[in-house]
Formats: structure tokens, C-alpha cells, sequence
């Protein structure tokens, strides 16, 4: 008899852990759809990219280790045709550039040509 209920107790151990591994699984998926559905409604979200062509000096003095000197360097080195010329131009030292690279954006004027 007691070997019959360590049968019964070992089954039901392995139903129990099996079933609990297949809810872990949906709970990991959707955890996964939850944070995909996040991350995309917080890239429509996003606050739109600064164009370094056109900001105003206060605008750029807004962006982090951008003060009044750096904004003026970089309207005086315009028109940029990629945000790394930054860089390129030694604008600005490039962990300030790390810090605003994914804040700006140098936008290129459109001809109306016909």
C-alpha cells in the first residue's frame, strides 16, 4: 500500500511540475508580446528628433552638455548633411556627441526641383 501512494504522489508531482513548466512558458511569452507592445507604443512616443539645421540656439542649449558655446559652434558650422559630421567638424568632443546622438538629426532641405 505504501509503495501505491508514493506512485500516486510521484505522478501527481510530475503532472504538477509539468503543467506549471507549460504556464511558465505562456507567462514568458506573454511577457514578451507585453514588452514588444511597450517598446513599440514608446517609439511612437517619442519626442521628435531635433534638426540641427534649423534648431534655435535655445533649443540646442536644451540638449544635455549643450550650453550657450556649443549650440553657437554648431549653428556657425551648418548646414550638416549627417549628425556625425559633429564629429567630423570637432564640433563637439565625443562623449558629448554619445550623449545627444539619439536626440538630434540633421535633416536635408528638398529642392523643388520639377
Amino acid at each position: 500500500m505504501k509503495k501505491q501512494w508514493q506512485s500516486i504522489l510521484l505522478a501527481t508531482t510530475l503532472v504538477f511540475l509539468t503543467q506549471s513548466g507549460a504556464y511558465a512558458k505562456d507567462d514568458a511569452k506573454k511577457a514578451s508580446a507585453s514588452a514588444s507592445a511597450s517598446s513599440s507604443a514608446s517609439a511612437s512616443a517619442k519626442v521628435e528628433l531635433m534638426d540641427l539645421n534649423s534648431a534655435s540656439k535655445k533649443e540646442l542649449s536644451s540638449l544635455p552638455k549643450i550650453g550657450d558655446v556649443r549650440s553657437d559652434a554648431i549653428i556657425k558650422g551648418r548646414p550638416y548633411k549627417g549628425k556625425d559630421e559633429l564629429l567630423s567638424k570637432k564640433i563637439i568632443p565625443e562623449d558629448v556627441y554619445n550623449g545627444i546622438k539619439d536626440l538630434v538629426i540633421a535633416k536635408q532641405k528638398t529642392t523643388g526641383k520639377k
